[in-house]
Parts: structure tokens; sequence; C-alpha cells
């Protein structure tokens, strides 16, 4: 009998592809010949980015329009280390959004998404992903993903059900959007996919509030577990992470970035991150390390790809971090 053979894909990242547009001027505030610049992010791509970095042979599952940004945007995913061999195209216009952010941290945003191509997702895409899916060692998809259309919930649970039933791990974060879908919809979503799911990343007191009734990061974690996911990391703003692997329960302390600019797509690069290393053979604890120093690390960048740290760098403020709260420093 002849070997299995070796997976194609260590991740594959299912969801949506946005063009960013990035001012310093607050939404409400800009006027003709505020100025802007244009670059992709969403947090399919985020989370891919994050992966690829992280040494992991990823891919990126979306659909993309046929409008003239399609090219860059592909393009921009290609520079950033991620496969999209695999992306499929719809008559639609791409999804886009404003971005406002200041040197807090702080963020506005403004969606241009309905109708657009990444709500084309269906399972007929699946379908046609379904022998990548069934060898990956990893998926890692999103409510975002699954609040889009009708279609698009139907191909996220296709597509954690396919990886599930291979073996294959699958990282869900709920990224509860109050604008993109209702409470009980998100809620159904999460219970349905919480069974399939090795890794449920959560936000609180975001996400926590809405779908798990808590903004205690111990109690929406022990929630997440009771719903059945294997495991559950829960984000609470900077430098707070709580995660509870069946076994155990403990805070882990996170480096906190003094040079933060924009923390968009950090939750998405700790998802990517985390997910990639556990792919590669790195425990739940060591994965969790490097995603939350490859997050601390993104915020230096403006939008959600401005800044997506190396696997180097990630190590090493991994390590320091390590051995800086061993020592109590």
């Amino acid at each position: 009998m002849a070997p299995p053979s070796a997976p194609e894909y260590d991740v594959l990242v299912l969801g949506e592809v946005l063009v960013e547009i990035h001012t310093d001027t607050a939404p409400r505030e800009a006027v003709d010949g505020t100025p802007a610049r244009i670059s992709y992010s969403g947090d399919a791509l985020n989370a891919a980015a994050a992966a690829a970095a992280a040494g992991a042979r990823t891919a990126l599952l979306a659909v993309v329009g046929d409008d003239e940004l399609s090219v860059p945007l592909l393009r921009r995913a290609t520079d950033l280390g991620v496969d999209v061999a695999h992306v499929r195209r719809a008559p639609r216009p791409n999804g886009a959004y404003l971005l406002c952010s200041d040197t807090g941290g702080e963020r506005e945003f403004v969606y241009w998404r309905t109708a657009g191509a990444g709500s084309t997702l269906a399972p007929s895409h699946v379908d046609s992903w379904r022998p990548l899916l069934t060898r990956a060692r990893s998926l890692v998809t999103s409510g975002i993903t699954g609040a889009l259309s009708a279609t698009a919930r139907a191909a996220v649970l296709d597509a954690a059900r396919a990886v599930h039933a291979a073996g294959g791990h699958l990282t869900y974060d709920p990224n509860y959007r109050a604008r993109l879908t209702g409470r009980d919809e998100a809620r159904d979503l999460l219970a349905r996919i919480a069974p399939l799911t090795g890794l449920l990343k959560t936000s609180c007191p975001a996400d926590a509030l809405a779908l798990l009734d808590t903004d205690d990061p111990a109690t929406a974690a022990a929630r997440g577990r009771a719903l059945g996911a294997r495991a559950v990391a829960v984000t609470a703003g900077a430098g707070r992470l709580f995660l509870d692997d069946g076994t155990r329960t403990a805070h882990h302390p996170v480096p906190v970035n003094p040079r933060a600019v924009d923390a968009t797509g950090a939750g998405d690069c700790f998802t990517g991150t985390t997910t990639a290393r556990l792919a590669l053979g790195d425990t739940l604890a060591d994965a969790v390390a490097h995603g939350a120093a490859a997050a601390s690390l993104s915020v230096s960048g403006r939008g959600g790809t401005g800044y997506v740290p190396t696997l180097t760098e990630t190590a090493a403020l991994a390590a320091a971090h390590r051995r800086a709260t061993r020592e109590g420093v």
C-alpha cells in the first residue's frame, strides 16, 4: 500500500480580501483633496500573510472581483508569500473599506462590501477546493466570512467539515460584526462550527459579550470549550491573553509594543501565526507565544498588512518575553 501523500499546504485561509483605503483624517472630517493611500487587507489576507511569514506553506481560498484592482490585490498577496493560484473570480467589484487610525491605535472604518465579490463565496467553490482541504494540515476561517451571505455561511461550514473529517486542524475566529449579521445568526454559526474547531480565537469583551454573554476572559474560554472547541484563546486588549486547552487554564502575558501605530489586523496576525506554528509541529503554548509576539510586532505598521513580522523577529521577541516573564522583569 502506498504511503499517504504529503499535505500540499500547511495552512489554507478561507475568506474575504478587501481593498484598503487609508487616511489620517477621520471619515466625518474628510473633504475634497483629503490624501489617502491604497493597500490590501481583510481578515483572510491578514491571517494568510502572517501564516506565510511564520514559515507555513499558505494558500488563500477566496473570490475576488473582476475590476482593475484585482491585479495589484493578488500581486500584493503573492508578495506576502501567499499562494493565490486557487483564488476564484466573480463579475463583481472587490469590497473596500476606509481606515482612519491614529498613533494611539484608535481606528474608524467605513465599509463598501455589499454584493461584493467576496459575498459570492459558495459551496460550489468549496467543492472545487475539496482536494486541497482534505490534504491540508489546517484551515483558518472566520465569522466575518460566514456573515457575508447565506452561500458564504454554507461554504464556511462545508470547508470546516471537510478539514475536520480529514483529520486537519481548524482555527475559527468569530470576529462578530453587528453591521454584517445579527447576534442570533453569529451564535448559531459559532455553535455549529465550535465542535469542529481545534482552536477558537475570540476577543473580549467584543465577541465574548455578543456571543458568549460574558466580559470575563476565563468565563468566555470555558463557554467556548463547552460549545465543543478543543482549545480557546481569548484576547483581551494589549498585553492580555487567556488560554484554555482543556487540561489547564492560564493567563499568558503578551509583549506590549511601545511604538504602536495601528492595531488593524493584529488579531488576524495572531490567528495566522498561531495556526502556522501548530501546523508545523509547535506545542499550543509555543504557538500561542509566537502568535502573541507577532501580533504585538504587527501594530508597528499601518493597515492590516502594513507590517508583517518575519519568523526571526517573532521568535526573538517570543523568547525574550518568555525570559523576562520568567525572571519577573
